[in-house]
């Protein structure tokens, strides 16, 4: 698995470019334009970090490539941040991660689906009948957790 790039933010007051600098200071990374400053946020706020880079390039104040050489992180990161900012706004960047939901074949689920197929009814009329996709039925029995009658061959 690829490590992630961290920002480095040295203590002097850096240029990303003629306009914008950043300055570490007690822990938080200040911005500034100019002399007025812009944003702060504490050193290991990496959605913070992310919302901000990303607003500098949209609104064009900076380009990617000028954040990138200024903090060492890699380009494709720093497009994935605009894309981010441009599709979901600063709200994207501070949203909670998105959670799977409960499996669908609970035990008692798996039960059912078990003796429907003990019956020796297929899997896509189960899936209709108990309001199920067929491909999860056909998984469960590829790993083992649902079984298939056996065939009566004719003699």
């Amino acid at each position: 698995m690829p490590q992630m790039l961290l920002p480095i933010f040295p203590p002097e007051l850096t240029l990303i470019n003629e306009r914008i600098g950043f300055q570490k200071k007690d822990g938080r990374v200040y911005y500034f334009n100019g002399m007025m400053p812009l944003f702060s946020h504490h050193e290991k706020d990496l959605p913070s970090f992310r919302f901000i880079t990303a607003q500098l390039v949209v609104l064009g104040n900076a380009t990617q490539a000028e954040i990138v050489r200024s903090f060492g992180i890699s380009t494709i990161s720093m497009k994935r941040y605009v894309k981010r900012y441009r599709e979901r706004g600063p709200a994207g960047f501070f949203e909670k991660p998105r959670r799977r939901g409960p499996g669908v074949l609970s035990k008692d689920m798996l039960e059912k689906v078990q003796n429907l197929l003990d019956q020796g009814m297929e899997t896509p009329a189960i899936a209709k009948e108990l309001v199920l996709k067929a491909d999860t039925l056909n998984k469960a029995i590829r790993d083992g957790r649902l079984h298939k009658a056996k065939k009566k061959r004719l003699s």
